[in-house]
């Protein structure tokens, strides 16, 4: 995948911070910290927008879906 160049404008205070930790060499460079920045952002949305979604299942729903498809598949194992 090919990469792109992007322009940003940010508080003076969060640049110097960002600055600190590429010159602690916490990180490689300004463009490596902010990708893994706005890579685990993207990770935490995900994953918060999965949590809301599992909220809204009815887990004795979907344990009685999972029983009836476990009993159906017991019926069909060879017996050892």
């Amino acid at each position: 995948m090919g990469a792109v160049k992007l322009a940003i404008t940010m508080d003076e205070d969060l640049f110097k911070e960002l600055d600190l930790l590429v010159k602690k060499k916490v990180f490689p460079s300004r463009s490596g910290l902010i990708r893994e920045a706005v890579r685990e952002k993207l990770e935490r949305i995900r994953m918060e927008r999965l949590a809301k979604e599992c909220a809204k299942l009815d887990p004795d729903f979907e344990k009685a879906l999972a029983e009836e498809g476990i009993s159906m598949e017991v019926d069909g194992w060879p017996e050892y």
